[in-house]
């Protein structure tokens, strides 16, 4: 394969992701975007995690929270679990990786609250643990995920939701990830601060 058929070929995979995706998830995205903004605009937060490409969404996600996306408007409540390096590396030396999360969690999560959790495989057990302790103290969990969903799409309960990439491809799911993420920005700013209509 010539190196611009290769080239042609990650963005043929992954617009076919992000359709297959689209086909698959546009009921569940709808639901989301409705939770996330009933819940903000509650005053509950967003507390958001994951792993590698992930923890990078999370902090991608918060951050579009916290300033902007694509209008001004006031500041939202969404905190990343994954760059506090003192917190993670004590929990991680004094109790073990997987409880790096779920800790922050138990500290800072409320009833109400909401935690984005992200996995490619659905399998990290970080994020599963943290999974449990928002169950716990009645959060509720919106999960991206990818390949079947893994661990997490059989953790779900109750009000939580699920956005899973319809790849098995590492990079797509998380290619299809940031999608869903800037979709769910989108429709935060629509629903909570809509546009006025001349």
């Amino acid at each position: 394969m010539s190196l611009t058929a290769r080239l042609r070929s990650h963005f043929e995979a992954s617009i076919q992701a992000k359709r297959d995706t689209l086909a698959a998830a546009l009921p569940a995205l709808e639901r989301a975007s409705a939770l996330l903004a009933q819940r903000l605009k509650a005053g509950n937060k967003v507390l958001a995690c994951g792993n590698g490409g992930s923890a990078a969404d999370s902090q991608h996600f918060a951050a579009e929270l916290t300033g902007r996306f694509e209008r001004e408007r006031p500041g939202l409540a969404g905190i990343a679990l994954t760059t506090d390096t003192s917190a993670l590396t004590a929990i991680a030396n004094d109790y073990s990786y997987d409880a790096v999360f779920a800790k922050q969690v138990q500290a800072l999560g409320r009833p109400g609250d909401v935690l984005l959790a992200i996995s490619t495989s659905g399998n990290s057990g970080s994020v599963l643990k943290a999974m449990d302790a928002a169950h716990a103290l009645g959060m509720t969990v919106l999960a991206l995920t990818g390949r079947d969903g893994g661990k997490m799409a059989r953790a779900l309960a109750g009000a939580d939701v699920e956005l899973r990439a319809a790849s098995n491809v590492t990079a797509r799911i998380q290619e299809v990830h940031i999608l869903l993420l800037h979709c769910l920005c989108d429709a935060i700013d629509e629903l909570l601060f809509p546009r006025t209509q001349p």
